[in-house]
């Protein structure tokens, strides 16, 4: 049964009439909307469910889509299509038998990572497909673009050549030809459509139509490319109609199909800004030529729906005018009542890497807070949990928030490296345009993260975290204090005192600190080296919330050598300086004696406990310069033999895990063309 209807209910409206209810009342379920968080896919969500209570809303990012904030139906189920045990687990634990997929990224310039725009639309829908045909299901329709037919685009049939124009369009008419094979040849039941230009309510904030409509009600044009552009534009509800039609038609008597689904109108940008005019009673002229025209705006194109008429009896039912006119009243009634996500031309990601070691019982609680914390900044993120060869359950606990959240990531090591690696170990896996670096014991609290943020946004590339105060035992934060300020003094760059590894990283900064050749490496003396603009952030450090450190004193002493020893010679010249002071007092003592020995005679061997003193004396301040200079002599080998820094021995990912040294190497290389992407 469906869940109770909030008071937003009469926004989400459709225009299907009663004979088209009971048709979709038809299919055979359970039912899936894959991408149902986009807007064609929403709004087909939403004209099931009324309907029936056994429709689901499939998607990378079901829960926090704005549309579905305001939908009033809740079977949701978070799936990333490009994991194919994810894909698989998912279809067999719910054995979906109506599957309508419109999952697409490319289909605006934001997205723009060109691996990702072939492993959804193509890959992702080859997982899906092979996931069900060990199930079976009774239709999948497929959400496919007119972009397909590229420059071929006035009236083509679904017969005419494909000149994809795009990295988009090529992924679809990639898919439509894997289709085609599954359905012809294997017997698939599934449909291809092409859809034109959609529009209608709730459809992007950056889209035309929207754009035309939200500017017509503020009395005004928006900025408009060459008036002779054109386009088919579809209303979302006839779209919508087209996917059930195909479910219960083509997709068992003839799978393997494509279809236009199209009004067959070509409307020009002159047109719609005529339209604008007589809608809204404009009286300037709207001004063309005011953008730069785009590599797929073209003068022809629009479609051809005498196949969709025929085989799937479909036709278009909203006119152009007729349809602006419905945007318009539903844009007056949900702009006071909706927060619109209004996208930036690339969203904002911030990465945070976790090292974790003996943090089973602190991991879950680190991911809620986390995610409240990235969830209120309104960015998108991901969190990536680095098992340092723990030897409690940190990695069973890192898989199980995998399986549950598409955000996370885990690796876990082959030994304990050590925390300085397990965070080299994230940054290198890590997207984001910010990396946060934390403990997994909760002594780094993610609540400061939105304080990080914000001295980010003002141009800060390195926030660090200041330990105004430790939740510690008096004593050690006396020598934590004093550590900070020996090694302030020491190093010879400014080492800011009280700051540990917590900080946020910009990725500029990141990638530098990647290139470093170093094998012992010491991460917060590495930040304070590399430069660009920094700033601390104070805070209060507190206890673990589990269990106990596992620093103890000789560990907090090596922890001291590492950070000096890296950072620092002046131990070394301070060793120099000593060995000339004690030359020039064994002179002086030396004439002294002589002097002494010519003018006054010693009648016996006096002075032997002097002698026994100065010998022990000069020799452990020998041994201890020679432990100096073995330490530094050490760092050398330990450079020399270029070990790795860190071996990994799996990596999670959804519900799949990589154990192979090429699969890993594989998905760095993705994480790595993914960034020279993602850069401007």
């Amino acid at each position: 049964m469906a869940n109770p209807l909030p008071p937003a209910l009469d926004l989400w409206t459709d225009t299907w009439t009663e004979a088209e209810r009971e048709e979709a009342r038809k299919l055979q379920g359970p039912v899936w909307v894959v991408g149902a968080s986009g807007f064609i896919g929403s709004k087909l969500f939403f004209s099931l469910s009324r309907l029936r209570s056994d429709v689901f809303a499939v998607s990378r990012q079901v829960e926090s889509s704005w549309r579905l904030l305001h939908c009033p139906y809740g079977n949701r189920i978070a799936l990333d299509l490009t994991v194919p045990q994810e894909v698989d687990d998912a279809v067999k634990r719910h054995r979906p038998r109506t599957i309508f997929n419109l999952s697409a990224y490319g289909a605006y310039e934001r997205q723009n990572t060109v691996r990702r725009i072939h492993q959804v639309n193509y890959t992702g829908t080859l997982n899906l497909v092979q996931a069900l045909t060990e199930t079976g299901c009774d239709a999948f329709v497929q959400a496919g673009t007119s972009s397909e037919y590229g420059f071929n685009c006035a009236a083509p049939a679904e017969s005419a050549e494909l000149q994809p124009n795009s990295d988009y369009a090529v992924s679809k008419a990639a898919t439509s030809y894997l289709l085609g094979y599954y359905g012809r040849t294997r017997h698939f039941p599934c449909t291809h459509l092409r859809l034109y230009s959609v529009y209608g309510p709730w459809e992007e904030r950056d889209r035309l139509i929207s754009t035309v409509v939200r500017f017509g009600l503020q009395g005004q044009y928006p900025p408009f490319v060459n008036p002779v552009i054109s386009r088919d534009f579809l209303y979302v509800d006839d779209c919508t109609r087209a996917f059930v039609k195909a479910a219960l038609t083509t997709c068992r008597q003839a799978p393997g199909q494509t279809f236009n689904i199209a009004t067959g109108v070509k409307t020009t940008l002159g047109d719609v800004a005529n339209q604008a005019r007589e809608l809204f009673g404009l009286a300037a002229p709207p001004a063309f030529g005011a953008m730069p025209e785009r590599k797929w705006d073209l003068p022809d194109w629009y479609g051809n729906p005498a196949r969709a008429r025929a085989a799937l009896d479909w036709s278009s039912r909203v006119s152009f005018r007729d349809g602006l006119a419905l945007t318009v009243a539903w844009e007056q009634q949900a702009a006071p009542r909706v927060r619109f996500a209004v996208v930036p031309p690339q969203a904002e990601k911030l990465s945070a890497v976790i090292a974790c070691y003996r943090d089973h019982q602190a991991i879950p609680i680190m991911h809620e807070r986390l995610t409240r914390t990235f969830t209120g900044l309104g960015v998108d993120y991901e969190i990536i949990f680095v098992n340092d060869r723990s030897p409690t359950g940190d990695e069973a606990a890192i898989r199980e928030l995998c399986e549950k959240d598409p955000h996370v990531l885990g690796i876990s090591h082959s030994r304990n490296f050590g925390s300085q690696s397990a965070f080299l170990s994230g940054m290198e896996i890590a997207t984001g345009d910010a990396v946060i670096l934390l403990d997994g014991d909760l002594q780094d609290p993610p609540e400061t993260i939105e304080r990080f943020h914000g001295e980010w946004k003002k141009g800060f590339e390195v926030v660090y975290g200041v330990r105004v105060k430790r939740e510690a035992a008096w004593h050690m934060q006396i020598l934590y204090k004093l550590f900070y300020r020996v090694l302030r003094h020491l190093s010879e760059v400014d080492m800011p005192v009280d700051a540990g590894d917590f900080s946020l990283i910009d990725r500029k900064v990141v990638d530098q600190l990647l290139k470093f050749p170093e094998r012992d490496i010491f991460v917060r003396g590495l930040r304070a080296w590399i430069g660009f603009q920094q700033i601390g952030v104070p805070y209060v450090r507190p206890e673990r919330m589990f269990g106990r450190t596992t620093n103890n004193f000789l560990r907090n002493i090596w922890w001291a050598k590492k950070a000096i020893f890296s950072f620092s010679l002046k131990p070394l010249h301070y060793i120099q300086g000593l060995g000339l002071v004690i030359f020039a007092v064994s002179m002086a003592l030396a004439l002294f004696y002589l002097i002494y020995y010519l003018v006054h005679p010693p009648a016996d061997a006096r002075g032997i406990t002097t002698i026994v003193l100065l010998v022990l004396g000069l020799g452990g301040m020998q041994l201890f310069s020679l432990s100096i200079l073995g330490d530094y002599l050490g760092k050398v080998l330990e450079e020399t033999k270029a070990r790795p820094r860190y071996i990994r021995a799996r990596v999670f990912k959804g519900r799949g895990t990589l154990t192979r040294e090429s699969e890993m190497s594989d998905f760095i290389s993705e994480v790595r063309q993914s960034l020279r992407e993602r850069s401007p």
